[in-house]
């Protein structure tokens, strides 16, 4: 049985409705996504560099010496018979991209909420945060069943609609775990995020394969990235004794060993060191957050750190 955190209805911790998502306006009104690229409001540049240039075609001009061969516009040159270059300025805003996992491990906990509610919450919040600081916002959700895209984009409505899809999502996807999903949604990642965006991968991180992980240092390069990390505390470390849990289609008798405690927490404390290095290696931030805290002060808690590994 789920153990709720006070406050929490049953039905708030399995899932999330659209009415809550919308109220995480204001509590998210006072968050500040990373002090490193904090702005003026309204002003639409960031302080500190970061990671490749958005970048937006603006006109076409005719060639002249010193410009940079890699940017002729050959149409125009092949039309007029003229060496003509593109220009392009550089988008004012950062683009805030929200990649949220729903897949079937994320509709599970022991304690507090639902790893696929937290997760919900959590994307609210950065949502909520992204336009009150005028930042445009993309996501991606996805699950076994498939992935759905939004394009970055300004305004009250844009958040609306990416916020009505997460609440849809209060189910687990119809059908069997795929291990693969995972990976496919990765590699897919970089094709949607822009370059110079702020990427969140929210998610429980399993089946985080050798592709995957690929997948994100390239994206890395070229995007500042924050991995958040949820687990239930069940997930971390077995309880001693004899347990039976259960997922509504099958139960599970577990009598569990010294030794069995002990493998089962090192094969957790492995997985989440393996993602800590990696968020190390490409100087992504890297976040984790427990079903039993509230969404809130896991963003206050890991976008304040002045290291990128929290």
């Amino acid at each position: 049985m789920l153990k709720k955190p006070k406050g929490l209805s049953e039905a708030s911790a399995v899932s999330v409705t659209l009415d809550e998502l919308i109220s995480l306006s204001q509590p998210a009104a006072g968050l500040k996504l990373l002090k490193s690229t904090a702005r003026a409001l309204q002003s639409g540049q960031y302080l500190a560099n970061f990671k490749g240039r958005g970048m937006e075609f603006d006109e076409t001009r005719l060639y002249t010496p010193g410009d940079d061969v890699r940017s002729l516009d050959w149409r125009v040159t092949a039309r007029t018979g003229k060496a003509h270059t593109k220009l392009f300025r550089e988008e004012r805003e950062r683009p805030i991209f929200l990649s949220v996992d729903f897949r079937s491990t994320m509709f599970f906990a022991t304690r507090g909420m639902f790893k696929s509610a937290m997760a919900a919450r959590l994307a609210g919040l950065l949502a909520w945060s992204a336009q009150r600081h005028g930042d445009r916002l993309g996501g991606q959700l996805f699950s076994e069943a498939g992935s759905m895209e939004f394009k970055p984009d300004h305004g009250h409505g844009s958040v609306l609609r990416f916020l009505k899809q997460i609440a849809s999502r209060g189910r687990p996807p119809a059908g069997e775990r795929s291990v693969k999903a995972f990976e496919d949604v990765l590699v897919r990642l970089p094709k949607h995020a822009k370059p110079g965006s702020m990427v969140f991968v929210i998610s429980d991180f399993r089946d985080l394969n050798q592709t995957g992980e690929a997948a994100l240092g390239r994206l890395s390069k070229r995007c500042d990235m924050v991995l958040i990390m949820i687990s239930d505390p069940l997930e971390q470390r077995l309880p001693s004794g004899l347990h039976c849990y259960g997922n509504g289609r099958r139960d599970l008798v577990l009598d569990a060993t010294r030794q069995t405690l002990s493998e089962y927490a090192e094969k957790f404390q492995h997985r989440e060191e393996k993602l800590r290095s990696l968020a190390r290696r490409h100087d992504m931030r890297f976040v984790t957050a427990s079903t039993t805290e509230q969404p809130l002060d896991v963003l206050r808690r890991g976008m304040r750190r002045q290291g990128k590994v929290v």
